[in-house]
């Protein structure tokens, strides 16, 4: 089971000022912002997360098998009301103000413990956004979230978790790729990822 941190009885909201946000160049398209601790009283947002969005399994073709997608996932659209939790929705209008785009879906992914994971992966289906902003808001435990370039190379690790936030952005979903590898031991952790229109 997930083990709060020191800080998740906080007072749950966002930092509109964005102070803590660092930016790192992957290449001359390509860029990565980190924000530590960027939403407050996480504990709490993960917990009200488990218990109130209608979790699904999906299921994947892998070596030519339909198998369980491990990890769970949920789903939020604009078009269909207001957000599950009040503190998303001041998430999503800091992150459209700020980023100078529009917001409108929210993907929630669950990895309930260190089996559950994700493949490497682009987040755009075609070419429909030469840019495009990512923003994903870590609530649980740490779990290591990886960058690696498309065409091969060194893969990036970042240790998410505690309500931190990471954006990737410019042509990043075109010429990197992301993961979120198995990893013995880990606890359970929630990616809350913002996207706006054109992104799948």
């Amino acid at each position: 089971m997930f083990q709060g941190s020191l800080f998740g009885d906080a007072q749950v909201g966002v930092d509109q000022s964005f102070a803590q946000l660092t930016r790192r160049a992957l290449d001359e398209r390509c860029w990565v912002d980190l924000a530590p601790g960027w939403l407050a009283g996480a504990d709490d947002t993960f917990d009200a997360l488990v218990e109130i969005l209608d979790w699904k399994q999906r299921t994947v073709t892998m070596y030519e098998r339909r198998l369980p997608e491990p990890r769970l996932t949920a789903w939020w659209a604009e078009r269909v009301g207001v957000e599950p939790l009040p503190v998303l929705g001041a998430a999503r209008r800091a992150l459209s103000a700020h980023y100078g785009v529009h917001f409108d879906t929210i993907g929630f992914n669950w990895y309930r413990h260190g089996d559950d994971s994700v493949a490497w992966h682009g987040d755009l289906r075609g070419p429909r956004l030469a840019a495009a902003n990512i923003a994903i808001v870590s609530v649980g435990a740490r779990r290591s979230f990886r960058l690696r370039p498309r065409e091969g190379g060194r893969s990036i690790s970042y240790e998410l978790g505690h309500g931190d936030l990471l954006v990737m952005g410019g042509a990043c979903q075109h010429h990197w790729q992301h993961a979120v590898p198995k990893q013995r031991g880990a606890g359970a952790r929630i990616s809350i990822t913002f996207r706006h229109s054109g992104v799948s």
